[in-house]
């Protein structure tokens, strides 16, 4: 299932994090992880490091082990959500 979580790190974790070198290398890990299919990265109204992963669920078991790292590394929040993309949707009108 084509899952899209979106998380939002708190500012001072964030900057430990990248003042420390721990950013990049967690966050690399866990998408070697999960082969996105897309992932957005910004900032949200707050000023907090945040984005959008997009990737390939198998089975929902595997959330925790999704999310951990960001809990662990990042003191974040972390929400999932299915989505469709067009070609989704269009199986979804035609019945298929």
């Amino acid at each position: 299932m084509r899952m899209m979580m979106q998380f939002s790190i708190p500012v001072e974790a964030g900057n430990h994090a990248a003042s420390t070198g721990g950013f990049g290398a967690t966050f690399q890990e866990t998408l070697e992880t999960l082969k996105p299919e897309a992932v957005y990265l910004g900032a949200g109204a707050s000023g907090e490091r945040g984005g959008f992963i997009v990737f390939d669920m198998k089975d929902t078991s595997q959330i925790p082990a999704i999310a951990e790292p960001f809990f662990l590394a990042f003191h974040a929040k972390v929400t999932f959500f299915p989505v469709m993309n067009a070609q989704d949707l269009a199986k979804a009108s035609s019945g298929n």
